[in-house]
């Protein structure tokens, strides 16, 4: 028989042992021989736990709460109306062609969606201890569920997004079709830095309280409240280095018409692909201590 963990394979045997009256089978284990890989492929044969993780992650955020779902619209909408007023009305901050709330929204929706995504995913270890010392199942499901789970929360708050469209009149362009691929980035990014701080989270628990002013500094370091052409140009290609300039310049892209994120979009999508699988070696990497650390 074999037995699954979430270390190196394991080779496991019956050897039978001679006794009086009869042969009682022993269970040999041995470490596995085989080299190290990702195993991405058990993620499909745990897809049903992963849906359930996703669904009780939304079922259990807005519990017990008087607004419930209702603060996926609140708080864009609050942050919205505070952006308006201290970059759009007092410090004048150049919006193009488009009202300056409907150009903060924008940014808003995937921006919050990506630090939403990131807050569970870098916690998601530790926040189910009870599960990883318990019972066996591929650990990167824990991460993801944080992933997914946001994308319930990113679908109503663009619904806004398109009540704000329609209220000011504008219509997105033909790119409006290439969202997914915005959306794909901002996925594979929250992701990617949520493996390397829910991995160092286990070990080390000031992560917990490193997240949060990481999370508030790279709003700022993102254009969210301005666009990028507020850069001059011979700094623009520092925002690159930023994955999510590319996610949220691509929504002002196809949905107001701006300027397209050429190669910032380019560079982003290098910066993520680098976090991401850097992120999923170490996350395997490591995995074998997290029931004996967490």
């Amino acid at each position: 028989m074999n037995v699954e963990q979430s270390g190196p394979p394991v080779r496991s045997t019956f050897e039978p042992q001679p006794t009086p009256g009869h042969e009682t089978p022993v269970l040999v284990i041995e470490p596995g021989r085989g080299h190290f890989t990702l195993q991405l492929h058990r993620l499909w044969v745990y897809r049903e736990l992963l849906y359930f993780l996703v669904w009780r992650d939304v079922k259990v955020r807005y519990k017990q709460t008087a607004l419930g779902v209702a603060w996926v619209v609140l708080q864009p909408l609050l942050t919205t109306l505070v952006f308006t007023v201290l970059f759009g009305l007092l410090l004048d901050v150049p919006s193009g062609d488009v009202p300056y709330p409907v150009f903060a929204l924008t940014g808003l929706i995937p921006w919050q969606y990506f630090a939403g995504a990131l807050t569970r995913t870098s916690t998601s270890l530790v926040g189910n201890a009870h599960l990883i010392t318990k019972v066996y199942f591929p650990r990167l499901i824990i991460p993801l569920t944080g992933v997914f789970s946001g994308l319930v929360d990113l679908a109503i708050g663009f619904i806004l997004l398109v009540v704000m469209l329609i209220i000011y009149s504008i219509q997105p362009t033909a790119a409006v079709a290439l969202l997914p691929a915005f959306l794909l980035l901002a996925m594979a990014t929250a992701l990617g830095f949520g493996l390397w701080l829910a991995a160092l989270n286990v070990r080390y628990r000031d992560v917990n309280y490193l997240v949060p002013f990481l999370i508030q500094i790279w709003l700022y370091a993102t254009p969210v409240a301005y666009g990028s052409t507020l850069i001059p140009e011979q700094y623009r290609w520092l925002l690159g280095l930023n994955p999510m300039t590319g996610v949220v310049e691509g929504f002002r892209w196809a949905l107001l018409g701006q300027e397209p994120p050429g190669r910032l979009f380019g560079l982003s999508i290098v910066i993520t692909t680098l976090v991401l699988i850097t992120g999923l070696f170490y996350f395997r990497t490591t995995e074998r201590t997290f029931a004996d650390i967490v």
